[in-house]
């Protein structure tokens, strides 16, 4: 975090770059068209001077349809131009590599808390690795927060009740600024921290001094504790939940015939608002989680279910490579003592 004095903030992400050369281009050409107005008006206003003998008369031209259409040919093709640049550098900062790191943030009045898949968590402090992508998953957890690091050249609204997704990837070690970009308050000016950029084997062992529980361990204990798992199970008696194993991610068909993708916030509104979108086939009794289950808890609750589509077909690659080296001294195991998806356990959402 360089203390000194720096016109502009220092280039420390892969897309920085790239926003600073739209930026700069911006700059020039609005440079350029105030002093081309600027001169002009100098010029016309010193060469149609009162005293000085000039041809005031409306002058008529069969070209003067030249004219108009330059001067609106040009900034059309200027402006388009400039549309086409910055839309491709949005749709690139949207575009969330797949090898990403994925962390958790909640911004709160006045702090920014942050989880760690592997189960450290932060406070006003986020510690990456250079050259890998970091997705962040943020949320508010009271009012409009904004999370802004000028080195990287990124900043998202973060919202109570919606999740915000941004991602970059940090090519330089340091020490970088961490603001909330939108008031927020009357400690709007101290919610700020650090970004500490590492070196891929220093964040490494980082990670490793940690104490925290994993963010997956910590949701199935709450799935347990909430008693999810009376309503969400697969064995031989009707469940009254739907099956949370390999939903995320996936069209579920609702009620209504509606079709949507359970992602982050199908899930979370399903979890504080079940009746909003109930499940074809099932009958809307699951209750309501509102007040008793804070932002962290519910990311928790979310990074579980997930775990479970990962670790259903992590199961069923598993299972059919085992079939397919079978030798023929080892018949298929019997299928009746086969371990439901959830380990034992029922589990909960929608």
């Amino acid at each position: 975090m360089d203390s000194g004095f720096r016109l502009f903030p220092e280039q420390a992400s892969t897309i920085g770059g790239r926003v600073d050369g739209l930026y700069f281009f911006l700059l020039l050409v609005a440079a350029f068209f105030t002093l081309l107005i600027f001169l002009s008006i100098v010029f016309l206003a010193m060469y149609y001077r009162r005293g000085a003998t000039r041809n005031r008369q409306r002058a008529n031209s069969d070209r003067a349809w030249m004219l108009e259409v330059t001067w609106i040919a040009v900034p059309l093709a200027l402006v388009m131009f400039i549309f086409g640049w910055g839309a491709n550098i949005y749709f690139d900062e949207h575009a969330v590599p797949p090898n990403s790191i994925e962390l958790h943030v909640v911004g709160k009045q006045w702090m920014w808390k942050i989880q760690h898949p592997q189960g450290r968590s932060e406070i006003n402090e986020l510690h990456i690795p250079t050259g890998r992508p970091v997705q962040l998953q943020m949320i508010s957890q009271d009012v409009i927060h904004s999370f802004y690091v000028p080195e990287f050249r990124v900043k998202k609204d973060v919202l109570p009740g919606r999740y915000a997704s941004m991602w970059f990837e940090a090519t330089k070690p340091g020490t970088y600024h961490l603001f909330c970009a939108e008031y927020c308050g009357t400690g709007h000016a101290i919610m700020r921290g650090r970004v500490v950029v590492m070196p891929p084997a220093e964040y490494a062992q980082w990670l490793s001094g940690g104490e925290q529980q994993p963010p997956v361990s910590a949701g199935e204990e709450l799935f347990t504790r909430f008693r999810c798992n009376t309503c969400h199970f697969q064995g031989s008696q009707q469940p009254r939940g739907p099956s949370l194993a390999n939903l995320y991610g996936q069209p579920v068909k609702l009620s209504t015939g509606q079709i949507v993708i359970a992602d982050e916030d199908y899930l979370r509104e399903s979890i504080l608002n079940p009746p909003a979108k109930v499940v074809a086939g099932f009958q809307p009794i699951m209750p309501t989680f509102q007040n008793q289950l804070s932002e962290e808890q519910i990311f928790q609750l979310i990074q579980y279910i997930k775990s479970l589509s990962t670790m259903s077909q992590k199961t069923s690659g598993a299972a059919s490579r085992g079939q397919a080296d079978q030798s023929p001294q080892q018949p298929p195991a019997a299928s009746s003592g086969a371990t439901p998806p959830f380990g034992g356990k029922a589990k909960e959402e929608r």
